[in-house]
């Protein structure tokens, strides 16, 4: 293939690519059906293989070390999370062009959560914080990754450039003032004082799959990492109301400074987001919107 094509930030991905390396590399798989899922992620092209599995290929550079992370850690720490997560099955190689490491995992079923469904579900909140209570606890079987590792989780002072620029851009949508204030509340805000906890890293409404009206999954662990989980609080800000948000957060045991930086989180991410999809996307203006929103109110 064409050294463009190898070196290209994000190489072209269809179901003819992604059935050549399942032939090639997983020949077993080779006779299955093959179907595109949507909505595509931002990360990652999805395809269902046949009835039990997924296909994820990675859309560019940042999301290429998943498939490598979740085949090690997540059948660790699976047993004993209370909601199904991806049960890794194969890592494939990059090949015909495609410069990346995928991966082949089970097949969960059911839809992505929603706001329209859970908002106000003090069920969801009291469920979301038992799983991130489960996550927290755990010491997976094996050295954990040091502070240095690749999973170790960044500070959120490491966004300032970013998140002030950002502000910046969407002057015209919010209030810049409002932006500011929040985000120096976070960066101010005493940090993690307590041993280093997992977090998932992504933890926001698209994450999370429904089953009946009810949470039976939680999805795409490319964030993973252990380190400070207020990250993982941007779901209060995706997903809930103010009053499932009082029951998460209680459910949690969140202290204020922790509840504040993962306002700020919330903050920095839905900005990142909206500046960059919103333009192209009413889904993820919609959705960001809220998010940024809803960090406002606390």
């Amino acid at each position: 293939m064409a050294t463009e094509q190898l070196t290209a930030s994000r190489p072209p991905i269809d179901a003819a690519l992604a059935r050549r390396l399942i032939t090639a590399q997983f020949p077993q798989w080779a006779g299955l059906p093959l179907e595109p899922v949507e909505p595509a992620g931002s990360d990652h092209v999805i395809h269902r293989l046949g009835d039990e599995l997924a296909v994820r290929l990675p859309r560019h550079s940042g999301a290429t070390e998943q498939a490598g992370k979740e085949y090690e850690w997540l059948p660790r720490l699976a047993p004993r999370l209370p909601l199904a997560v991806p049960e890794p099955v194969a890592v494939g190689e990059p090949a015909f062009g495609y410069p990346w490491s995928w991966a082949v995992s089970r097949w969960l079923a059911g839809e992505v959560a929603t706001v329209e469904a859970l908002a106000d579900c003090r069920a969801s909140a009291v469920g979301l914080a038992g799983f991130l209570t489960a996550l927290q606890s755990l010491t997976p079987e094996g050295p954990a990754p040091d502070a240095g590792g690749a999973l170790s989780g960044r500070p959120l002072a490491d966004r300032d450039r970013g998140t002030r620029a950002a502000i910046a851009r969407v002057g015209g949508v919010f209030d810049t003032t409002d932006l500011t204030g929040l985000w120096e509340s976070g960066l101010r805000a005493p940090g993690w004082d307590r041993a280093p906890v997992w977090f998932h890293g992504d933890f926001h409404t698209g994450n999370l799959l429904t089953v009946d009206g009810r949470l039976s999954a939680v999805i795409d662990f490319g964030g993973l990492g252990i380190g400070d989980p207020a990250c993982d609080l941007v779901i209060a800000f995706t997903l809930m109301s103010a009053d499932t948000r009082a029951v998460f957060r209680e459910a949690l045991g969140v202290d204020d400074a922790t509840w504040t930086r993962g306002r700020a989180w919330a903050l920095t991410t839905g900005l990142n987001a909206y500046t960059a999809y919103a333009a192209t996307s009413p889904r993820v203006a919609a959705q960001t919107t809220r998010q940024i929103t809803q960090a406002l109110i606390g």
